[in-house]
């Protein structure tokens, strides 16, 4: 633990003193790109001095080293928040850096230099600026390490289990803030993209993010009027559901979505057609309760399979019963399953599983995926069975 952080030290002092205070990269960048860049690097670079200070302070105490979990928990408590910051700003640092690799040729030829000393020991800059990411997860597997090797119900093992307990937090805390920052920009792209044919809705906000996002068919025309002869008895739409809103709309050319109607997600109600054939295989009626012209409003929607209908039915309504369970119930009666296979999500609304993951079942579809609840954490989504 001790070495590897003044291993870390020493590369991160290199990225400040060797690229970051190089005087021709400061007149290529603005101050803004440079922040972006280079976030809040010196915060954490500060840090790490101390910390490595008082590590080595113990070590020159005796030649067998006591104890230093102790030092690790008080920093992850107290001082770690700096690695927060600089995880955050993951989504932004990247898309930064690709932007000025490809439209400032400058910049382009002046790193491609600085990365050929022989202080840099053949990696990119890159490498130097993921270090943080790397350091709390990897300072979290040493603790885990000494865990092993300390003596069982010894205060050396509560130090540790303190320690480990806390860098958790940070991880849990550097993932949260990735999150958030993805989800602000996903928020923006998709604000940008939307014109409005009813009252405009603000899409932006900070305790909103997306859930669901596609096309369906709608059926056209009033119910009476509805025969399988008419021209066309289906028409796209296309969905943006978001935890707390649904926005309704056309595409439009231009990767641009006309929108004509939305609801509170909370006055979502659906409901699944019975069998009525073929042509209304996979359909779905969508109630709004109370729409963008205050009024309830009903939708028919077509999905092109049972998994994609009963998918959208539980996002749109989530309390709503299912085939083995009420939502508002205790989960006794639903059916487990344990995962074999690791499953990584590739939807909002599907779930990351890994080996031996228990799940409750809420609901099947005949074409292969569970709608569950995970056992551990409650966390819910959809898998392939």
């Amino acid at each position: 633990l001790v070495t590897s952080e003044a291993s870390y030290y020493k590369s991160l002092s290199l990225l400040v003193s060797h690229f970051m205070e190089n005087e021709r990269l400061k007149k290529i960048l603005h101050p803004s790109e440079a922040h972006i860049l280079f976030s809040n690097v010196l915060d954490v670079m500060a840090v790490s001095e101390r910390f490595l200070l008082e590590l080595e302070r113990r070590m020159e105490e005796n030649i067998v080293i006591s104890d230093v979990c102790d030092i690790v928990y008080h920093y992850a408590a107290n001082h770690f928040s700096v690695y927060i910051t600089y995880v955050s700003n993951q989504t932004y640092q990247e898309r930064t850096y690709k932007q000025l690799l490809q439209e400032k040729a400058a910049f382009r030829e002046l790193i491609a230099q600085l990365e050929l000393d022989p202080k840099c020991r053949g990696l990119p800059l890159s490498s130097f600026l993921i270090l943080p990411f790397q350091r709390i997860t990897r300072l979290k597997l040493l603790v885990q390490n000494i865990l092993k090797r300390v003596e069982e119900r010894s205060e050396r093992e509560c130090t540790a289990l303190d320690a480990h307990k806390e860098l958790e937090m940070v991880v849990k805390a550097c993932n949260e803030g990735v999150r958030k920052m993805s989800r602000t920009e996903q928020m923006i792209s998709i604000q940008k993209k939307m014109e409005f044919k009813i009252k405009s809705v603000p899409i932006i906000s900070h305790s909103r993010w997306l859930l669901k996002q596609g096309e369906l068919q709608q059926m056209s025309g009033p119910k009476t009027s509805r025969t399988l002869r008419t021209k066309k008895l289906f028409r796209e739409i296309y969905l943006f559901l978001f935890n707390d809103l649904l926005v309704i709309c056309r595409q439009i050319p231009g990767d641009k979505y006309q929108v004509f109607d939305s609801a509170p997600r909370g006055l979502l109600r659906v409901e699944e057609l019975e069998d009525q054939g073929q042509t209304l295989a996979n359909v779905f009626i969508l109630r709004l309760l109370e729409n963008a012209d205050d009024r309830e409003a009903t939708y028919m929607l077509k999905a092109t399979s049972q998994s994609e209908m009963k998918r959208w039915m539980t996002s749109l309504a989530p309390n709503r019963r299912t085939k083995f369970v009420s939502f508002t119930s205790r989960l006794l009666d639903c059916p487990q399953v344990q995962c074999v296979h690791p499953y990584v999500a590739q939807q909002p609304d599907e779930l990351t599983l890994e080996l031996a993951d228990i799940l409750n079942i809420l609901e099947k579809t005949e074409d292969g995926w569970i709608f569950g609840e995970r056992l551990h954490d409650q966390e819910r989504g959809w898998v392939p069975s």
